[in-house]
Order: structure tokens, then C-alpha cells, then sequence
């Protein structure tokens, strides 16, 4: 398995991360223990989780997640072995049941860590994400940027400098972005310069087939900022498996549970899905091989968020690895992309 480096950190993450989001809700505590036994079996070095998880978000299950990674490192004794990436949740109506409404001012950003750690039985996390912004922007695929002249929100460098004092007491190594904008990543790092503190090191977006647009301006501010893509959801919530094609709903698939997950569907959706899935077949690779090994070997990628129920599914997702797509297949996903452009921002 290669790495990457992680920012300008001397931590050296492996190009596939095991995202742990469903652990806790579709995944028991034995499933979730034996894929973590499985990815680092093959040798994966870097696990991501955030103090939500798992979803979709509700009072009962929130930490669980985090409580099964604790539960494998008291188990295994491999804490030593892996990057771990956790996340604060940031402000928002559907979230109450943290803190009775998180935001991302100094006693939140504390009060966080320190639960997060509880959670997973050990004293420092390698990298702390903030897992989406205090300010009204775009994400979670919200198109048309309207701005709010009214917004009372925690300000960047209240939430920076929380940040910053985690580092200093050790309870994390470094701080990464999450669901962030172009605009968003550049005033952190300059508020960062301005006041001496460590850059952000990472941003997690999604990023897939269907949803390109982190390379119309964000691709660029990781490569010269230094601040590497962790790219989740490559897969659309499994969409590009071809598993939902004309109209099928397989048993126990996320989709099929939840319907808040339609994020990736409609008519362009399933006609880009089904021309990847062609051109899979066509190079003799599973449309899951196809749609991972592209996100991996983008250059401003530093690691590609795997996540699977099963382990079938987590071998077939870790294997994409020993995938590099030739400059004509490339082209060929690159005439179909300009044809249906990102159908699911």
C-alpha cells in the first residue's frame, strides 16, 4: 500500500483511509473490529472517523463509532500503528443532540476532544478535522452561494486558536478542514500565517464520478497550499457500483435503509452511472475498481476514503489499490464526465 505524505507533516498516510461511518448503525461492533483487522492486514495505516458517527446522526447511536475504534485499540494494542483522523460537528438544527446544539468556539472545541478521546481509548488523535463550517456556505451539495448579512457565528480564529491549544497540550497533532470552500481553506491558512499558528494540513470533500467540482478551484489550493484532498464518499454512497441501476434497491444497501441519502440520484446520475459501469466492464475491472482507482491517483489527493459494510465489499475497495488507470482510460472517463458534468454537486 503506498503513502502520501500528510501536509507538510512528517506523518506518511497510506492512499487508502478505512472510513468507519456506518459502524454503530449498519455495522456491529464484531463487523467493525474485523474490517479494521482487514484494512490493516493490508496494510492501511489511516483510519477517519468523526465524534457524529455513525449515520444517519441520531441521539442513540452518537460515539458509537468512535467507542468500537477505542474498543479494537484496547483489543489489539495497535493505537501506535494507525493515523487517526476524528472530526467536531459544527453548528446546525439536525444536530441538538451533541451539546444540546455543537459550535466551534473555545469550550465546545474542548469539551469535544476530550469526549472524542474518552470515546476512543487513547490521548491524543494525529488529525482533528473541523467537519463542516460555522458560517452559512456551500456544502453537502448546496448550490447557490446566498450570503447571511445576519450570521452570528463563531468567528475562524476563535475556532483556530482552539485548535491550536489542542497542539500545544498534545491532545492533537494537527488540524484539517472538512466540507470547506475555496474561500473558506485560504483564510484559514491566512489567518494561520498572521498569527504564527500550524496550517491546516488536509481537507475532506467529496469527491467521485458524479461530483467533480472540487477540481474548479479547491484542487488547486491543495496542491499549492500544500493541503491534500481526503476524499470521501468516491464511491456516491455506492451508486457507481451500479447496484441501484433501473430502479433496484438491494437489501440492506444505504439507499435502500435511508432515504435521506439521494444525494446521488436522478436521470443524468443514472445515465453517467451506466456509461462508467460499460466502460468498466469493457476493461474487465468492477465499476468499483473503476470509480476508486481514479480518485486515488488524482495528484491532489492524499488519501481516498474507502467504507464498506461488509468484508466482501472492503477487500473488493482495498484490491483497487493495485489499480492505475492508463492515460487512455482517463480520456475515455474525461468524454463521459464532459458530457454529463458533475450531475450531483
Amino acid at each position: 500500500m503506498l503513502k502520501r505524505k500528510l501536509g507538510n507533516t512528517d506523518l506518511n498516510v497510506t492512499q487508502l483511509c478505512l472510513g468507519t461511518m456506518t459502524w454503530g448503525e449498519q455495522n456491529t461492533e464484531a463487523e467493525a473490529h474485523a474490517q479494521m483487522d482487514c484494512a490493516v492486514a493490508a496494510g492501511i495505516n489511516f483510519f477517519d472517523t468523526a465524534e457524529m458517527y455513525p449515520v444517519p446522526p441520531k441521539s442513540e447511536t452518537q460515539g458509537r463509532t468512535e467507542q468500537y475504534i477505542g474498543s479494537w485499540f484496547a483489543r489489539s494494542g495497535k493505537r501506535e500503528e494507525i493515523i487517526l483522523a476524528t472530526k467536531i460537528a459544527g453548528p446546525g438544527d439536525w444536530m441538538t443532540h451533541i451539546r444540546n446544539g455543537p459550535k466551534l468556539d473555545l469550550q465546545h472545541v474542548n469539551e469535544a476532544i476530550d469526549t472524542s478521546l474518552q470515546r476512543l481509548q487513547t490521548d491524543y488523535v494525529d488529525l482533528y478535522q473541523v467537519h463542516w463550517p460555522a458560517r452559512t456556505t456551500n456544502f453537502f451539495g448546496k448550490l447557490g452561494y446566498a450570503h447571511n448579512h445576519q450570521e452570528n457565528t463563531t468567528p475562524l480564529e476563535e475556532t483556530l486558536e482552539a485548535l491550536v491549544g489542542l497542539i500545544k497540550q498534545g491532545k492533537i497533532r494537527h488540524y484539517g478542514l472538512s466540507n470547506e470552500t475555496a474561500w473558506g481553506t485560504m483564510k484559514v491558512i491566512q489567518l494561520a500565517d498572521q498569527n504564527g499558528w500550524p496550517r491546516p494540513v488536509s481537507v475532506q470533500n467529496p469527491y467521485n464520478l458524479l461530483n467533480r467540482s472540487y477540481e474548479v478551484g479547491m484542487a488547486e489550493v491543495s496542491i499549492r497550499e500544500d493541503v491534500g484532498l481526503l476524499a470521501y464518499s468516491p464511491l456516491a454512497f455506492g451508486v457507481l457500483t451500479g447496484k441501484y441501476l433501473h430502479g433496484k434497491l438491494p437489501a440492506n444497501a444505504r439507499i435502500t435503509l435511508f432515504e435521506r441519502f439521494s444525494r446521488y440520484k436522478g436521470e443524468q446520475a443514472e445515465e453517467a452511472v451506466s456509461q462508467y459501469v460499460a466502460l468498466a466492464a469493457e476493461l474487465d475491472l468492477s465499476p468499483a475498481t473503476l470509480a476508486l482507482a481514479f480518485v486515488t491517483q488524482q495528484d491532489f489527493v492524499t488519501s481516498n476514503i474507502i467504507g464498506a459494510t461488509t468484508l466482501a465489499q472492503l477487500q473488493e475497495n482495498l484490491a483497487s489499490a493495485e489499480v492505475v488507470l492508463s492515460e487512455e482510460v482517463i480520456g475515455r472517463i474525461n468524454a463521459i464526465h464532459r458530457v454529463i458534468s458533475n450531475p450531483c454537486p
